[in-house]
């Protein structure tokens, strides 16, 4: 008898929330997992896989009424739908260009996507919470440092020349024989290690030191005897770190050269590092697990 008082009471709450929505859901259709959508542009062509990168320009609203998120750029990874109405659901069934509403849960939004554990007062559970999101592009995890080079590469590029030719300058002066990556990253190896290497993610216990190519120290953990202590791979460091690092093994050492757009760009860090400084680091990645 108790579960049939659940199950008209679950069914009654539906019966309110469609009601209060009104014309609200008119036009759109839904999964099967109960979210609602409705595309403005569809495409068609290919979907985004779990793991991408997507970039949206995305909005969120409640009742129309009241903004949640503001209409603004962002870049999402895509995952497999956490909850009933999760809108990433919506998202892996958009392609590139693609417009498109989502209705969802307001209760369950705010507690697994916004981490709030009870809905703020000022909403209700029969609240028409919206998601308006237009698919930009979308790309593999492994294509974002590429991409994000190349775009402040040509935003900067007499900058970008610049930094460049003090590189190779540096390289000449000191008589250095380095070859870049993809990226523009330099390496060059001092002492081998195990041939055990990080994965992505792996937290990593690293002793360095950086210098301004003027031979400046602005950062040492040498001096504070101490190795730092961090996860790689997950845009937790400068890009210049997260792909060095993840070429070394356990015990090695070694000095990357990093451009500044793998460091700290057109901004620089602090005092001690100035917009579009060229890094240099001398580095042992000294253990990981």
């Amino acid at each position: 008898m108790k579960r049939v008082f659940l199950m008209m009471t679950a069914l009654c709450l539906m019966l309110s929330f469609l009601t209060g929505c009104g014309n609200a859901l008119k036009g759109y259709k839904t999964t099967g997992n109960g979210l609602y959508y409705h595309y403005h542009i569809n495409n068609g062509g290919e979907l985004p896989n779990v793991g991408d990168l997507v970039e949206v320009t995305i909005a969120c609203y409640v009742n129309d009424t009241t903004t949640i998120i503001p209409k603004s750029n962002n870049i999402i990874q895509l995952s497999e739908p956490g909850y009933g109405t999760d809108f990433m659901e919506g998202i892996a069934m958009m392609h590139k260009g693609d417009s498109a509403s989502f209705i969802v849960n307001i209760d369950s939004t705010f507690t697994n996507l916004f981490r709030v554990r009870e809905l703020p007062a000022e909403f209700n559970s029969t609240d028409v919470m919206r998601f308006e999101v237009k698919v930009n592009d979308f790309y593999p995890e492994s294509e974002y440092v590429v991409r994000m080079v190349e775009a402040i590469k040509n935003q900067y590029p007499e900058e970008t020349a610049r930094a460049y030719a003090e590189m190779q300058q540096y390289f000449a002066e000191n008589q250095i024989v380095a070859s870049p990556t993809s990226t523009g990253l330099y390496y060059v190896m001092t002492e081998e290690g195990n041939g055990e290497m990080p994965e992505k993610g792996a937290k990593v216990k690293v002793h360095y030191t950086g210098k301004l190519l003027d031979g400046t120290v602005f950062d040492s953990s040498i001096e504070r005897g101490e190795p730092i202590e961090l996860p790689i791979g997950v845009g937790y460091v400068i890009p210049g770190w997260d792909e060095g690092i993840m070429m070394m093994s356990k015990g090695e050492k070694g000095v990357l050269y990093i451009p500044y757009y793998l460091g700290y760009g057109d901004r620089g860090a602090g005092a001690d590092i100035p917009p579009f400084a060229n890094l240099i680091f001398e580095v042992e990645l000294v253990d990981f697990q």
